[in-house]
């Protein structure tokens, strides 16, 4: 082989082994030359993101609680206790008005009600109880009746001149002394509250001179203040 490749070269010579060397060297540097200038494109890397796979939860299942009933509880029955019959009473029953008091007349107080200290008496000239009050008015003033009732009584007392008693419910009785001679009710008649009675006069020989009128209060025959009476 090698005696082969000799005689080539030394048939082709001095000039034509150059021309061959340089044929070659040129040939390297132009491929050398073309991979300078011309460098293979970088391809971009992606980065690999790794995908999260979804992940299957198990099926869990909870658990069934029974709802539990609370067990009847026994009622013990009833023990029926018979009730005795109540009679009803049928008797109507009346509205009952009430009780109007109104002042018999307006005016100053000579003497002042007084059952536990004595009071003097200048017409009489000793100490006594007084079971009234005297209230001072002109004579001929009209007196009314403190409440609603009927004339017990009409009377000419010696001492306390002409007097009217009415007769009350619960107990009560008004007594008007020292009026004039001829008072404007009769035993007997009903009266209202405030309805006149009289006027006042100068008839009493026990009272003082003055004009006025001797009112007197009386529960279940005991006096009471004629004040406490009006204002109840």
């Amino acid at each position: 082989m090698e005696n082969k490749v000799k005689n080539v070269l030394s048939g082709i010579g001095f000039y034509g082994t150059l021309a061959v060397c340089l044929l070659v060297v040129g040939v390297c540097g132009w491929v050398l030359l073309q991979d300078r200038e011309d460098p293979l494109p970088q391809q971009a890397v992606t980065p690999q993101v790794p995908v999260s796979q979804p992940v299957e939860m198990p099926e869990v299942r909870l658990p069934t609680v029974e709802t539990l009933e609370p067990a009847p509880v026994p009622v013990p029955p009833k023990e029926t206790k018979e009730l005795p019959e109540v009679e009803v009473d049928h008797t109507p029953v009346a509205a009952e008005a009430p009780r109007l008091v109104v002042a018999p007349l307006r005016g100053d107080v000579l003497t002042a009600f007084s059952m536990e200290e004595l009071v003097y008496s200048p017409t009489l000239g000793d100490w006594r109880t007084h079971n009234g009050v005297d209230i001072a008015a002109q004579q001929g003033t009209t007196v009314l009746a403190a409440s609603a009732g009927a004339v017990l009584s009409v009377t000419d007392d010696p001492l306390m001149g002409t007097t009217v008693v009415l007769e009350h419910d619960n107990g009560y009785q008004t007594t008007y002394a020292n009026l004039q001679a001829k008072p404007n009710v009769e035993a007997g008649d009903p009266v209202s509250a405030g309805q006149i009675i009289g006027a006042v006069g100068t008839t009493a020989a026990a009272e003082s001179g003055q004009p006025h009128l001797h009112f007197a209060v009386t529960k279940d025959g005991k006096a009471v203040d004629p004040n406490e009476y009006l204002s109840g």
